[in-house]
């Protein structure tokens, strides 16, 4: 992992009360409660697909500029899915796909696989993200 003091991008959002926000304010909206199945809301699969079709679309818009003029025509279209195993722990399953206009074959070929190589979220299982979960501080609040 990079050192702190080299990261690129940083953002952060809260979840409370039925609402996400990002810290900046550019996005905000209302979730889905499992305490509450009728309320309206984005649900957490929709919440990882938007996610991921984000991400990937960035890498992808980037991997697209060493192939083609055309980078602004690339779209990523992802689905998630979220199951329970026995132990009542959620397992996730991301699927995304680009595409490009006016691309060959073997130039989409590249460009996905120099998409999924940039982004940390990466189809060969060696992800490079970390994720770390600890109690608050009470001052945090």
């Amino acid at each position: 992992m990079p050192d702190s003091d080299v990261w690129v991008h940083e953002a952060s959002a809260t979840a409370e009360g039925g609402h996400l926000r990002t810290d900046d304010g550019e996005l905000s909206t209302a979730l889905a409660s499992p305490l509450a199945p009728d309320c309206k809301g984005l649900t957490p699969e929709q919440l990882l697909a938007a996610a991921f079709a984000s991400c990937l679309h960035h890498a992808a818009v980037e991997a697209a500029t060493d192939i083609t003029d055309e980078s602004h025509t690339v779209e990523v279209r992802a689905m998630a899915r979220l199951a329970r195993d026995d132990s009542g722990r959620y397992h996730a399953d991301v699927r995304a796909s680009i595409s490009s206009v006016g691309l060959t074959r073997a130039q989409l070929t590249d460009l996905v696989e120099s998409a999924d190589h940039l982004w940390p979220f990466s189809s060969d299982g060696g992800g490079r993200h970390t994720l770390t979960v600890v109690p608050a501080d009470s001052r945090d609040r």
